[in-house]
C-alpha cells in the first residue's frame, strides 16, 4: 500500500466508522518519523479542497499521513467537511517534507536572491507562523507576491517577511494518478 492509497482508505472507512488497520509489512515501509502534508484537490478543476500537515517529524509517516488526511477531509477550517459523496471527485497528494532549515539572509534582496520554487517556506515572527508547499509556487510564481500571500496566511501585514524568520524545506510528492 502507497501513502496516498493509505490516506484514501483511511478518508473511505471514517465514514464508515472504521479505523485502517496496516499490515506489518505497510508500517515497516513507512516507519521513519517523518513530517507530512496531505492536500485534497477537485479532479474537474483542480480546486483546493483540504490541506492539512505537519512541519515537524513526531511520528511514523504512516500514522502522519492518516492523521493528515483525516484533518484535510475534516478539520480545514477553510472547507465544509468532506463528503462521502466527494469521495470519488478528489484525488489526493501527499507532500514528504524535509527537515526545515533556517535561511540566513542580510536584507530582502539576499533572501530574493536565497529562495526557489524547489523550497517550502515557513514565516515565523513572533506567535505567528505559516508555510507554503513547494505547489504554491505554481499559483504565486512572483517571489515578493509569494512572500506577501505567506505573511498574510501567518496573520501578519503583508511585509512581515521583510523582517520575520525563515525556514525552508524540500517534499516528495507522492500523488494519485486521476
Amino acid at each position: 500500500m502507497n501513502l496516498t492509497q493509505i490516506a484514501r482508505k483511511t478518508i473511505e472507512l471514517s465514514f464508515k466508522g472504521k479505523t485502517l488497520e496496516l499490515d506489518k509489512q505497510t508500517k515497516e515501509e513507512y516507519k521513519e518519523k517523518r513530517a507530512c502534508f496531505v492536500t485534497l484537490t477537485n479532479k474537474s478543476n483542480n480546486d483546493l479542497r483540504g490541506c492539512i500537515g505537519s512541519l515537524i517529524a513526531r511520528q511514523e509517516l504512516w500514522k502522519d499521513v492518516q492523521e493528515n488526511a483525516l484533518n484535510a477531509a475534516f478539520r480545514d477550517p477553510r472547507f465544509t467537511p468532506l463528503s462521502e459523496s466527494e469521495l470519488d471527485k478528489i484525488k489526493l497528494e501527499v507532500s514528504i517534507l524535509s527537515p526545515s532549515k533556517k535561511l540566513e539572509y542580510k536584507d530582502e534582496k539576499d533572501l530574493l536572491n536565497k529562495i526557489n520554487h524547489k523550497m517550502g517556506l515557513v514565516l515565523k515572527k513572533g506567535f505567528y507562523s505559516a508555510t507554503f508547499l513547494p505547489q504554491v509556487w505554481s499559483q504565486l510564481p512572483e517571489k515578493i507576491e509569494f512572500l506577501q500571500h505567506l505573511s498574510l496566511k501567518a496573520g501578519l501585514n503583508k511585509d512581515a517577511w521583510k523582517t520575520a524568520d525563515i525556514f525552508y524545506y524540500t517534499v516528495k510528492i507522492e500523488e494519485e494518478k486521476s
